[in-house]
């Protein structure tokens, strides 16, 4: 650091700066720890979020959290819930009337073919304290009560000016890229011009925080999720906090017929909540009341030279599903291992635009089946006009959107642009462009996911014994090129570095023959695949790199 005598603010460099420390933020200062990249972070706020909000951890960023070895803490912090399943549709919670939309996430288990990972119930209060100590144990340079007051970018890298709110101290920071996390009002996104397409606002509730001692007797042992509301004396939906005595009420508002925030007094909430849950007398104390707008908006771009959008500032959709949230921490993973290769000199600055060629469609994709959801759970507030939500109606529930999405287009090679970026069931067979497959391995007496092995650097997958060579091959090209590159065979012979149980085949997994290949991205989606044996496995692989990372 140092201080400019013209100015008088202090200069600071870093190669990535992160504007905005909620979970996409956190997030990606995590990842890009994992990663060795250096970066700092600015949040206005004094601190991580205090609203129990944003619960609804799905298990492809369950897996993405275990890569980065939070999953354990993530657990610890969301105890309080793991009994709570299911979402419950009512009238009142007085008697037994209503239905559950689904009682289980994962019932029978069945999710254990497809991930080492699971659902996860964390609220945003719970969780961001955890990414916060986590990211800063790696280095990570985190600073909240600063604001960012401006930024400027040119070809070689961003300036931004920042503010702690705390002393008025002013600060230029220097950064190779901008990464904006700095929620959908974005005013990095306005600076830039950069539009956004969707049908825009669909409806608004307020979020009423409350406690009770009374409404735990009355919801018994139907640990939910959530439970919508359905009497029109009084429809909203209901969470739990701690399941005892602290309690989340949305209440539909409507600004669009003059209705103020001010109207919803505490007298109000405490009524609506009692003729909500069928109680009369039931006792309410309301600790707090913030207002959310639930929308559909995709920014119509995700980059600006030097300058990334990520989560809400990319994308805002509903919160039925808790699609948002895991799409803008899955943006935040997908960013990572790009920008840590750009900076290492592994990768051309060309692969960044792959990010918004990637996540782009797939948050168009994902806010669309949002939307269908609010429809289909009768989200109270929202009066959709005939046919909205999006084409299609239930397409294959919600596991083929939070695990099964594609990337037809981008950092793959091979992949079939006419593919659905979210197909209509779960089928995860190696394609292009897909998360790769989950098979337990056999590791020196190691029991580890496929998954296990994607983080740091891409990894080719073959098949001990097998002709072609393409073990020798991905060395010599990993050191020809010098890109992080780990190659292992699998199965029983003395070359193997890793044998699969339970009688899986690995090949046949991953769509290849046993003289095919598999390479897999540090995000553990598949760049490219040989199905069978190559006359020239080291051109293959050098081929299929230099596409891949842009060294063109």
């Amino acid at each position: 650091m140092n201080r400019s005598e013209a100015t008088g603010e202090i200069g600071h460099r870093t190669p990535v700066l992160i504007v905005g420390g909620s979970l996409v933020g956190l997030s990606t200062s995590l990842f890009l720890g994992r990663l060795g990249v250096p970066h700092t972070l600015v949040e206005r706020h004094a601190g991580t979020s205090i609203h129990p909000r944003g619960r609804g951890n799905n298990v492809r960023t369950m897996e993405v959290f275990r890569a980065a070895g939070v999953r354990e803490r993530i657990h610890e912090a969301a105890k309080t819930l793991s009994a709570n399943n299911g979402i419950l549709q009512t009238p009142t919670l007085v008697g037994d009337a209503g239905e559950w939309l689904f009682r289980h996430i994962d019932p029978g288990g069945g999710l254990a073919r497809f991930s080492p990972a699971e659902w996860c119930l964390c609220s945003q209060n719970d969780l961001e304290p955890v990414l916060l100590q986590s990211a800063r144990e790696l280095g990570g340079d985190l600073r909240y009560s600063t604001e960012l007051m401006s930024f400027e970018q040119d070809a070689e890298g961003v300036t931004a000016r920042v503010k702690s709110r705390e002393t008025g101290e002013h600060t230029t920071i220097r950064a190779d890229y901008l990464v904006a996390a700095d929620g959908p009002r974005s005013p990095i996104r306005e600076q830039l011009g950069i539009g956004q397409t969707g049908p825009g606002d669909l409806f608004h509730n307020v979020s009423i925080t409350f406690e009770s001692r009374d409404l735990a007797a009355v919801v018994g042992d139907r640990r939910f999720i959530v439970c919508y509301l359905t009497s029109p004396e009084g429809d909203g939906a209901l969470l739990p906090v701690d399941n005892a005595e602290r309690w989340v009420f949305h209440a539909p508002w409507h600004p669009e017929l003059g209705e103020t925030l001010e109207e919803f007094t505490d007298e109000r909430c405490r009524e609506h909540i009692r003729r909500a849950v069928g109680v009369p007398d039931l006792h309410v104390e309301v600790t707090g009341r913030a207002p959310w707008h639930a929308a559909e908006r995709i920014a119509e771009r995700y980059a600006d030279g030097r300058v990334f959008l990520a989560g809400d500032s990319a994308h805002e959709m509903p919160p039925t599903g808790a699609f948002g949230s895991n799409t803008g921490i899955q943006d935040a993973h997908n960013l990572a291992w790009k920008l840590a290769a750009v900076l290492g000199g592994w990768a051309g600055p060309g692969l960044l635009a792959s990010y918004d060629a990637e996540r782009r469609p797939v948050a168009e994709a994902t806010s669309a089946r949002a939307s269908s959801r609010s429809v289909e759970h009768s989200h109270p507030g929202y009066s959709p006009e005939p046919g909205a939500g999006g084409p299609g109606g239930r397409r294959g529930g919600i596991l083929n959107v939070a695990l099964g999405y594609r990337y037809p287009r981008g950092a793959v090679l091979g992949a079939d642009p006419a593919v659905p970026i979210v197909p209509d069931g779960l089928r995860l067979t190696g394609e292009a462009g897909s998360r790769a497959p989950h098979l337990w391995l056999d590791r020196a007496g190691e029991r580890i996911s496929t998954l296990d092995l994607y983080e740091r650097s891409f990894v080719l997958l073959s098949s001990a014994g097998a002709i072609g060579g393409w073990h020798t091959a991905a060395a010599r090209v990993a050191e020809r090129l010098g890109v992080p590159l780990d190659s292992y065979r699998i199965g029983g012979g003395p070359d193997a570095e890793l044998s699969a149980v339970d009688g899986e085949d690995w090949a046949e997994a991953h769509g290849v023959t046993v003289n095919g290949a598999v390479l897999v991205r540090p995000d553990g989606f598949v760049a490219w695949r040989s199905e069978g044996t190559s006359e020239d496995p080291e051109s293959a692989v050098r081929a299929a790199l230099t596409a891949v990372l842009a060294l063109d």
